[in-house]
């Protein structure tokens, strides 16, 4: 009975929110109170046990406030789960499938998610300080989200241009912490990083075009080799130095100098 209502209750926030015309506008109509977003319908064992017996699929499962720290997650399948508040932290997720999965206020410090997918993700206010995107397709909504010295290398954030009707599909950093994060050989094609604090963040032959940077702090960033062309830097901080890299950019007659 209950694990019932967790499937109707999340169905329907499905159907009734605009996840399916907007897919990062989805918490819209969507009560986080209900059991579905904030309850879990497994317990550690159970995942455990279900990795254990090589059955490990947790699509559409609520999964959140669970302590998964440390387990290898690795190809596992979360498609669409809620894992709300989880706590993953030392977690392997290699490979593993999040697309339109919760992750809001998760704990995955210091995880791998090399490789992982994570499309139409809700990961607003995640934290994933030193974790390791090296590699993983992120489209999804990371405002807030604390990423320091995370490693986003040869990891693909842009924009999905072939699925207009979900919406704009890209990672969304706003407001985000990535001081000394990664992005070498990462594509940022339009992405948002309106607000995001990156200083001593290193871009190296990053993809950058048409990405929303405004307001955002670059202070000690690294762009050596990177594609800038149209992006906006209205009022955000960089280096004079990084003037001459950055001289195809949006606005940068706006930006702040050190």
């Amino acid at each position: 009975m209950q694990m019932r209502f967790f499937q109707r209750a999340a169905i329907g926030a499905l159907l009734l929110a605009p996840g399916l015309v907007a897919a990062q506008d989805m918490l819209q109509g969507v009560d986080l109170s209900q059991p579905a977003y904030s309850q879990a319908e497994l317990t550690r064992a159970d995942v455990e046990a279900a990795v254990k017996a090589g059955k490990a699929d947790f699509s559409g499962k609520s999964l959140n406030g669970l302590d998964l720290s440390g387990l290898d997650l690795s190809g596992v399948n979360f498609r669409a789960a809620r894992l709300n508040k989880a706590r993953l932290a030392g977690a392997t997720l290699d490979k593993a499938i999040l697309d339109q999965a919760w992750l809001m206020q998760a704990d995955l410090t210091g995880a791998s998610l090399k490789g992982a997918q994570a499309f139409a993700a809700q990961m607003q206010k995640l934290r994933g300080d030193g974790a390791d995107f090296s590699g993983a397709r992120v489209a999804g909504d990371l405002t807030g989200a604390s990423l320091r010295k995370a490693r986003f290398n040869g990891a693909n954030l842009s924009a999905d241009m072939k699925n207009q009707s979900m919406g704009l599909m890209r990672a969304v950093l706003r407001s985000a912490a990535l001081e000394g994060a990664q992005f070498v050989g990462a594509n940022l094609m339009s992405a948002d990083l309106r607000f995001a604090h990156a200083a001593e963040a290193n871009f190296t032959d990053a993809n950058l075009m048409n990405a929303d940077a405004a307001g955002a702090d670059f202070s000690g960033a690294t762009f050596k080799g990177a594609m800038v062309k149209d992006l906006d830097l209205d009022s955000a901080q960089i280096d004079a130095a990084a003037e001459t890299v950055l001289s195809s950019a949006q606005h940068l007659d706006r930006a702040r100098r050190q």
